[in-house]
């Protein structure tokens, strides 16, 4: 499909999708739908590509991700990648949450090309999730490849499991953060670092 420019690449499983779309077949049944009404007719492949796209993270590894692009460079300053755009499943009622990653590392010698930052949180992002394990996975990979003098991570999000059912609070953000080495020992690099993204953590 092309128009305007714009092509559609689909790279699926085709049999991984056929077996899906026949549980969400079913699913639409249980749920006292009419799977073979018009409207509904193509829905269950459409789930099925859409869940595949939205845990693809499962077939990156993020490690590689970064070793891809390492460069030598005597730089010893804060380097930050803010407002990066994150969506995620939660793996309690597989709905969605999303929000946006603040990541900072201190190189030791080391840099890394600044889109691998995005694109390890996209790797663990398109998982079944938490916010907490997913915040603390990020920080790890970093500071496990780069060995840099710290790693600092902030995911704020919204999560519909609380908008949409259980308490519906609409308005809720949720915020988590892990540090390692400078930004966990230094109350000043921390602030600066926090202060350089606008977040406030109580």
């Amino acid at each position: 499909m092309e128009e305007l420019g714009y092509q559609k690449i689909d790279k699926y499983d085709m049999k991984c999708v056929d077996q899906l779309a026949q549980h969400y077949k079913e699913i639409l049944k249980l749920l006292g739908e009419d799977p073979d009404r018009e409207g509904l007719l193509r829905s269950p492949e459409r789930i099925a590509k859409a869940m595949l796209f939205f845990t693809n993270g499962y077939d990156l590894e993020p490690s590689e991700i970064l070793r891809s692009a390492i460069f030598h460079e005597d730089y010893r300053q804060m380097v930050v990648v803010k407002d990066i755009e994150l969506y995620s499943l939660c793996e309690h009622h597989m709905v969605p949450f999303v929000g946006k990653a603040h990541v900072a590392y201190i190189p030791n010698g080391t840099i890394v090309g600044l889109s691998k930052i995005p694109r390890v949180v996209d790797a663990y992002a398109r998982r079944l999730q938490v916010q907490e394990r997913l915040t603390k996975q990020i920080k790890d990979c970093i500071q496990e490849v780069l060995n840099p003098l710290g790693v600092a991570v902030v995911i704020e999000a919204h999560h519909l499991c609380m908008s949409m059912r259980g308490v519906q609070k609409q308005n809720s953000v949720t915020t988590t953060s892990d540090f390692t080495g400078a930004f966990l020992n230094s109350p000043k690099t921390r602030e600066e670092f926090m202060h350089i993204i606008g977040v406030n953590l109580h």
